[in-house]
């Protein structure tokens, strides 16, 4: 049966009348299929001879987030599917377009920034504030840069970043009281008009903290995957064994983040939160594991990467304690994301002169 549908998916790529379509055709074809071209052996160079490509690159990536996709729906309801699918339609639908205007294969990115995308979003946002914010994401945080592999910033995160500037009211006023007991939300489509502060919210506020078990659980408020910790954890630590994620930029985030909240609370504790709660509220676990691991938008040096993630936990709790926003990780990791290159140029001149001046 399978065979069957690979010819029939190679008869319509070769159709002149469907050319125009043929990036979309490859993708399906490359998506169930893999590629069927690998390197040549050859006696003199060491290769591996696989189908596997970036598209079972990116699975990896998505079997970590079933953890997170399958508590947003318990937590959050049956309409979480309906973010996923409405993000998965419009950011497809832009990928598509810009594929076939620029003649290309439609990139398998998409893969996981559809899905990541609606992760972040409130459970309660409207469904087309879900397809603004991720095409707006897919083209200006990777297709004016040249689409997957040229992008400079995380697209998921620039369209996250965009609804919470250009939609604060939608954005960050309307959170919901998580389903708790029984079948969860897998027997209900929303929660239940109960509106309830975030931990972060609950700290600016009030300087109260959530209980530990809460926040690892999944059982307060807040964005669709960013809640049940315990499954992000179980989903990094998923992607580190994989060596699909590089362990340094985790564990330099969540290391910086402990040393300077520490110091930052012995010194200013009404602005700055414990360390343990730092770590474990808001989306900062989400982020160091699933996002700032990217490896598109992250530097590619050893050093680079401590550096990127110590600066990344410094800013995140700078912002978190003395910004008017209640978040940090999203400001943070777009900014990173910009000097991701100069980190990698300066790591690399360093190490370089140092070896040029051994020679001397």
């Amino acid at each position: 049966m399978m065979n069957g549908v690979r010819k029939f998916l190679e008869g319509l790529s070769k159709r002149e009348d469907l050319k125009v379509f043929r990036p979309l055709i490859k993708a399906v074809d490359g998506f169930f299929f893999g590629v069927s071209r690998t390197t040549t052996p050859s006696p003199y160079l060491p290769h591996v001879v696989d189908n596997i490509d970036v598209k079972r690159y990116m699975s990896v990536v998505i079997l970590a987030l079933l953890p997170s996709v399958v508590a947003g729906v318990y937590f959050f309801g049956i309409r979480v599917i309906l973010l996923i699918v409405v993000s998965y339609i419009c950011g497809g639908t832009a990928e598509v377009l810009f594929a076939i205007v620029r003649k290309r294969d439609v990139e398998e990115g998409f893969l996981v920034t559809g899905l990541i995308f609606p992760l972040l979003l409130p459970p309660s946002v409207p469904l087309w504030v879900v397809g603004v914010g991720v095409v707006f994401g897919v083209v200006f945080g990777k297709e004016v840069f040249g689409g997957t592999g040229r992008n400079i910033f995380n697209p998921a995160m620039v369209g996250r970043l965009f609804l919470s500037v250009a939609f604060p009211a939608i954005m960050a006023a309307d959170w919901r009281e998580p389903i708790l007991g029984g079948a969860g939300g897998f027997l209900k489509f929303t929660p239940d008009l109960v509106t309830s502060a975030t931990p972060l919210i609950v700290y600016k506020t009030s300087h109260t903290l959530t209980p530990f078990t809460s926040l690892l659980l999944g059982k307060t408020a807040g964005s669709v995957g960013e809640t049940f910790r315990l499954g992000i954890i179980l989903g990094g630590i998923f992607l580190v064994w994989t060596k699909v994620a590089n362990w340094r930029i985790p564990v330099a985030y969540i290391t910086s983040v402990v040393i300077f909240s520490l110091i930052g609370n012995q010194l200013w504790p009404e602005r700055f939160a414990p360390p343990l709660f730092q770590v474990f509220s808001g989306g900062l676990l989400f982020a160091a594991f699933f996002m700032a691991t990217d490896p598109v938008t992250s530097p590619f040096t050893r050093a680079g990467k401590w550096i990127f993630g110590i600066l990344l936990g410094i800013l995140t709790v700078l912002i978190r304690g003395v910004s008017g926003y209640v978040e940090g990780v999203m400001f943070s990791l777009v900014l990173m994301n910009g000097f991701a290159p100069l980190i990698d140029e300066l790591v690399l001149d360093r190490k370089f002169k140092a070896r040029s001046l051994e020679v001397r």
